[in-house]
Formats: C-alpha cells, structure tokens, sequence
C-alpha cells in the first residue's frame, strides 16, 4: 500500500471525516439499557499458557468507549449498547457482577477458572469502570485461577494491574490491536493508536507479572479478501512476539457501524470462513496460542461460506482453538471452496466484494 499524504488528516477527512460519520450513524440508536444488568454472560472453554479452562465471560454495561463516544471503530457497535449519560456508578456495576455470579452459579456444575472481562471500551480506564469497583472486582475473583480484563493501551499501568496480580490471579490484558499494520488500522479500523503503544502497553503488563492477548480484525472494511488474510498472517507473527495469545476475530457486521452502512449497500461481505481457516493453518508455527471465534458463523452478516459447510468449518475452527493443530482443516472440504480461491486470486479493494 502506498503511504498517505499528510492532506489525509486535514479537518474534516480521513479520520475527523471517519468519526463525523459514526457519530450520525450512532445517533439512530433508540434502544436503552438497565444499568444493573449486564450487556451478556457466558460460560465456555478456552485456552490458555497454562491449559484449558472453563471461562465466565462478562460484558458489563458501562457508559461506553471513550473513543466511541467521539465516533470510533468503524466495524464496532458495542457502543450502541452502552448506558446513556457516559457513566455507570460502581453500586450498578457491582449488581451486575452478582447477575454475573448467579447466573454461573445456575448454568455450571463448578466455578470458572478463567474470568473475563469485557466493556464495550476499557475495563482500565477509570472513566469507564471506576477504581473502587476495579478492586472490587480483583477481591471477588481472587480465589480463581486466571483473569482477562480488555483494554485499550492508554490505560494499561502497572499500578492498576497490581489490583489481579497483588491477590495472587494470573492476569491478562485484552488489546484491541486489530492489525499490526499502523495505516489499516487508521484508515480501515479508524483506531487512533499505533503499534508501538500496543508494544508500550506489553511492557506495562510485563512490569505488572501480567501478559498480553492481542484481539486482532479480520476484514475490515476497504481490504479485499486476499489483502486481509495477508494482513492476518503478518500481524499474528508480529504480534506473537509480544502476546502469548493472539485471538483472530473475523469481521462481522454490527448494527450502528459504517461497516452495517457499507453492508447494506452491497459494499462490504464478512470473511469467508476458508480464510479463518488459512491464516490459522499458516500461523500454527508461531510461538504462541492462536484462536479465532467467528461471531455470527454462517449467517449473511457474520463471516460464512456457502451456507452447507459453515457448521463443519466452525467447528473444526474450535477444535483448532482448543489443541492448537492444523490437520483438523483436512477433516472439512466443500464445492464452494473452489469459489474462495477464485475470490482469493481476482477479488481487489477497489472492486469489492467479488462474491457475496
């Protein structure tokens, strides 16, 4: 890719433009949200340094991404599900961690080893989840083995993580890199930071006894097919180097986002499951883990194929995440493959989508 102008960043185009359009784009949401309940919560399995865990996912519902707020990720619509008013007091907050435990309580046999937990911003920005209730959380949780908290790098100290690690919890950051490639994120992602505060923020972690799992994003809008499974495979080798787990999340298409926009008009197909496929078997190599969990699988918005082999793809997808080994995408085959590598070989940004 060529190197943008500086002209790009003027007021009023390329990122001032990206955020005044998102803004408008949120601007529809009518919805509103109970500040004493949690956005979701599940419990799986994942995989971790120290082995398979059963996982308590928690996506608590806070006042929303303080970048989204001024008009953020293109592909991102989390924001849309946020509390109104930009706060959620720290008495809200913890009535949704205890949902949280009651529903893990109703729905396991046995408490979860691993926690995570999500925002639909920053778990460490004080704005978002304040710190009475960052220690709280840290004191709720102590007695499990291992915890996850998202976060963008600004707010990654090693102040803050000694809350997890000071109570004796492996502890890991959650980054929103989605790609190693400073100007895809800019101008695809319409994320404001480079790598090198990612790096900043694992030495932060480092500092703290904590580690790094790197969220990376397959196919966002205005990269063709190829053009993202090649940006997927770079980033996962770059980023290996600083995160001992590397999470490939493929696009799919949220409500309130200019990819829904884009969507809508003809403009943008969530990946195909076949290039989930590829990168994994490509960057089985790496020294560290590699996981993806596509969102939606199978359906027009969230990544698919053909719709006869999504399931077997998905689930061969999950069995790699779990024990880390390529020949499990030789147990799937389909027709429709055929038509991915055409898609592969001919589809270009500036002519995309060649297939939908």
């Amino acid at each position: 890719m060529s190197e943008p102008s500086p002209e790009v960043y003027e007021r009023g185009r390329g990122m001032d433009a990206h955020n005044k359009v998102m803004r408008e784009i949120r601007a529809q949401k009518e919805k509103r949200y109970d500040p004493h309940e949690p956005t979701r919560v599940w419990i799986d399995e994942d995989n971790t340094p120290d082995g398979v865990y059963q996982s308590l996912t928690i996506i608590l519902n806070t006042g929303g991404c303080r970048w989204a707020r001024a008009g953020g990720c293109t592909m991102c619509g989390y924001v849309a599900e946020s509390v109104e008013g930009g706060s959620v007091s720290h008495e809200a907050l913890s009535d949704q961690i205890e949902v949280c435990l009651d529903h893990e309580e109703e729905n396991a046999d046995e408490e979860s080893g691993l926690i995570k937990i999500y925002t639909s911003g920053s778990f460490l920005d004080e704005r978002e989840v304040p710190a009475e209730t960052r220690r709280a959380v840290a004191e709720t949780f102590a007695d499990r083995d291992r915890i996850v908290v998202e976060s963008l790098p600004d707010f990654v100290s090693r102040e803050k993580l000694a809350d997890f690690t000071g109570v004796g919890l492996e502890t890991d950051v959650a980054v929103g890199l989605e790609t190693a490639t400073d100007r895809v994120r800019r101008d695809c992602v319409n994320k404001y930071f480079d790598f090198e505060d990612f790096v900043a923020a694992s030495e932060e972690a480092d500092a703290a006894g904590a580690g790094i799992k790197a969220y990376l994003l397959m196919k966002p809008p205005f990269l063709s097919e190829p053009e993202a499974v090649e940006d997927m495979k770079r980033s996962i080798r770059r980023c290996a180097e600083y995160a001992h787990t590397v999470s490939m999340n493929p696009c799919n298409v949220q409500r309130y986002t200019m990819v829904d926009e884009l969507h809508f008009r003809g403009g943008y197909r969530p990946p195909w499951l076949w290039s989930v496929a590829e990168v994994l078997r490509d960057t089985a190599d790496v020294d560290a883990i590699v996981v993806s969990d596509p969102v939606g699988h199978g359906s027009d918005r969230g990544p698919h194929n053909c719709g006869e082999c999504d399931d077997r793809v998905q689930t061969a997808i999950k069995d790699f995440d779990l024990r880390q080994d390529p020949t499990v995408f030789e147990q799937v085959s389909c027709d429709c493959e055929a038509t991915w590598r055409v898609v592969m070989d001919e589809e270009t940004s500036y002519g995309m989508p060649l297939a939908r």
